[in-house]
């Protein structure tokens, strides 16, 4: 129902920077949380950060004050600029969207949630 399209990952040095976007797409759908995941290889996935229609953030502890997440709501896109990465920031990243899917005015809206097919993130030390 949601087609997610990333793109902005790749290698950096530690205290580098990189920016991720996200596109979501689908036809009768209304996208309200858009957001960031991360899973290192042998980790579960954890949050990164998210972002509602309104602009309401919430972000990891152990992003907070280097990673800034932002969206266009017209577009529903979301992007991610990470500053200052660190080694322990590599995983691979994946995009998240939660919203609702109505395909006919009279239908009952149903939640939908899907997730983008990631993309990897590496810092050297």
């Amino acid at each position: 129902q949601v087609r997610l399209v990333e793109s902005g990952g790749g290698l950096v040095q530690s205290g580098g920077s990189l920016r991720l976007s996200c596109a979501a797409s689908g036809r009768s759908v209304s996208i309200n949380i858009m957001g960031w995941y991360r899973q290192a290889p042998g980790k579960e996935r954890d949050l990164v950060a998210t972002i509602t229609t309104d602009g309401s953030t919430n972000y990891a502890d152990s992003v907070k004050g280097r990673f800034t997440i932002s969206r266009h709501n017209n577009r529903n896109t979301v992007y991610l600029q990470m500053n200052n990465l660190k080694p322990e920031d590599t995983a691979v990243y994946y995009c998240y969207v939660e919203g609702r899917f109505q395909p006919i005015i009279e239908a009952v809206p149903t939640r939908i949630e899907d997730w983008g097919q990631g993309t990897q993130v590496t810092v050297s030390a």
